[in-house]
């Protein structure tokens, strides 16, 4: 794979995707009737399964697991090869072995990574519900992804389970198979373990769709899966979480003051269990916090942004001073990549473009191409009773992401289900419209649909038809579409998997180019470095090199160069003098 991918690397499937579009709209105006029948004998087999809404959620769900695995020969299970790949894994490594938190290795300014917090303990940086679910896939189904892939499922499902609550079944139905082809098997909420996009968009489907019910008719089941929103959020988006959340509290409020609350006693009963439940999550959050981090009001990210970022997570903070790198790259990620990002804020221009950029990146991940001509509706969705209460939730979400600096779509994954009301009432409104009383706004929906469909088969197979997609980490693309990113890191793979072969264990010092991208990072490791069969360091000074090697005497020592074309693996020589390479 080339180290820089050509500038067309993501352009040919966007092609493709934007020529289905404008054909589907050319059929839709000049032959509205076009495959009417056709279409119309597939609505109604759908609209027989839709009617059973339990049997929808479950058709969803497990339609979710089998066309996942079915596509495994064609996108095979992601290798890790961002940053936060690592991250989150170190959490699943940690969580497996029944720990919260590992001691500060022995070496560990040789180790040090992205993301991942040394002081006070060896951890990841995130939140745990993503580092939880990776766990649980590796333990029980002997990988982690597996772990992701069910929450993918249960995603969709919940998706579908939350649009009944709000729209006809056969609309709900449609949309957790559009969230199957456009989230669940190409983007990156699947194919790498980057995020918590799919458990938190789970969580915000939970929530979303249990408040109408327990409004409706107060029920324990729906106020527990409420509850257990709630907590997911917690343990993954928080502050997204917030946002969505309160909306609902607002309604929620008026509800249990209003005429058709339900009596004081059950009210009060009902009330107690989210309470209990939050305050349980709360605890374990802040016990978690003080074995990983020290203090249980130290927050994951807290420690490790103090530690090696520059840049404020809020648009109104100041830059804090530049802290002591020991490493190039990790200097080159917090300062180049994060700072530079950063100041674009600082102006209102500035401010304005990052921030369409923002609203662009929420549109093409979960629209891409082939679902804008359903946005045509949007005004008529803005003024929709049926709507209203997501347009509100979209008032209070927008303010929210625009005083963040950072933002990628799995930020606004709590909102996912949020965004499919709104989006599949406007393929509603889009559907009946009729101008001069020509069904031109019907044939637009369904070969929208159609183009859905018609996209992902090609996504499938779009490596045997040599289509072309983004398919290298500097290449955000495949961060902000649907299709997801190419297979990457087959590199650091095949290296580590073949001296992992050797007999003995394996010390592998990398060294970079000064020229290094600080995504192409190779120093990670497992959970318990010092019983890895192969441990990842950094090439750091002489002295401090020597003393590596003296504490891993017992370990074949290996220089790795993942600069190189092709990446070179060679006996490691220790230098005579200081040198700056790695720093």
């Amino acid at each position: 794979m080339n180290a820089i991918a050509s500038p067309e690397t993501h352009i040919s499937l966007v092609l493709v995707e934007a020529s289905i579009a404008l054909i589907s709209i050319v059929l839709s105006v000049n032959w509205p009737k076009a495959a009417s029948s056709q279409f119309a004998r597939i609505e109604r087999a759908f609209g027989k399964i839709a009617q059973r809404k339990g049997l929808s959620v479950v058709v969803v769900g497990v339609s979710a697991l089998l066309l996942r695995l079915a596509i495994l020969p064609l996108s095979p299970i992601p290798t890790p090869f961002v940053p936060d790949d690592f991250s989150f894994l170190l959490a699943s490594d940690t969580f497996a072995h029944g720990h919260l938190t590992n001691p500060t290795p022995a070496m560990w300014m040789h180790f040090e990574s992205i993301h991942i917090t040394m002081n006070p303990s060896y951890a990841s940086m995130y939140f745990p519900a993503e580092g939880l679910i990776l766990a649980a896939g590796q333990v029980l189904l002997g990988h982690p992804w597996f772990g992701q892939l069910i929450v993918m499922a249960l995603m969709c499902a919940a998706i579908c389970w939350m649009l009944q609550a709000w729209l006809p079944p056969g609309w709900a139905l449609l949309g957790g198979m559009l969230a199957i082809l456009r989230i669940g098997l190409f983007s990156y909420w699947i194919n790498t373990y980057t995020g918590a996009g799919c458990v938190a968009a789970l969580a915000g489907a939970l929530v979303l769709g249990a408040f109408p019910r327990i409004v409706r008719k107060a029920s324990f089941r729906d106020v527990v899966l409420l509850s257990l929103g709630i907590v997911l959020l917690i343990y993954s988006r928080p502050y997204e979480g917030f946002l969505l959340c309160l909306p609902v509290l607002f309604v929620m409020i008026r509800w249990m003051f209003g005429k058709k609350r339900p009596p004081i006693p059950v009210l009060l009963k009902l009330s107690a269990i989210p309470l209990i439940f939050i305050i349980a999550a709360a605890l374990w959050l802040g016990y978690y916090d003080q074995r990983a981090f020290g203090n249980p009001l130290t927050l994951p990210y807290t420690v490790d942004r103090n530690t090696y970022a520059t840049s404020p997570y809020w648009i109104w903070q100041k830059a804090r001073p530049e802290p002591a790198y020991r490493h190039k790259p990790m200097r080159d990620f917090y300062i180049e990549e994060e700072a530079r990002l950063a100041e674009k804020f600082h102006t209102p221009f500035g401010f304005v473009l990052q921030n369409v950029l923002k609203a662009t990146s929420v549109i093409q991940f979960f629209a891409g191409i082939s679902l804008l001509p359903a946005l045509i509706m949007g005004r008529r969705v803005f003024f929709d009773k049926r709507t209203r209460f997501f347009v509100l939730s979209y008032m209070v979400w927008l303010p929210g992401m625009f005083i963040v600096v950072f933002f990628v779509p799995h930020y606004c994954a709590p909102f996912t289900a949020a965004f499919y009301v709104l989006g599949l009432q406007c393929l509603r409104h889009l559907r009946a419209w009729k101008p001069r009383r020509v069904p031109i706004g019907r044939s637009m929906a369904r070969f929208a649909v159609a183009a859905c469909i018609a996209m992902a088969a090609i996504r499938a197979w779009a490596d045997p038809l040599h289509i072309r997609y983004a398919s290298w980490p500097g290449n955000v693309f495949w961060l902000l579409s649907w299709y997801g990113p190419a297979p990457f890191g087959k590199e650091r793979a095949d290296v580590e998997a073949r001296l992992a072969q050797l007999p003995g264990k394996q010390l592998v010092i990398a060294r970079y180019a000064t020229n290094h991208d600080p995504l192409k990072e190779w120093v990670y490791n497992a959970a318990d470095i010092n019983a890895s069969k192969v441990i990842w360091a950094r090439e750091m000074d002489a002295a401090s090199n020597r003393e590596l090697l003296e504490y891993y005497k017992d370990r074949n020592v290996w220089l790795v160069q993942p600069d190189a074309q092709p990446v070179t693996v060679t006996p490691y020589q220790l230098p005579t003098v200081a040198s700056a390479q790695g720093h």
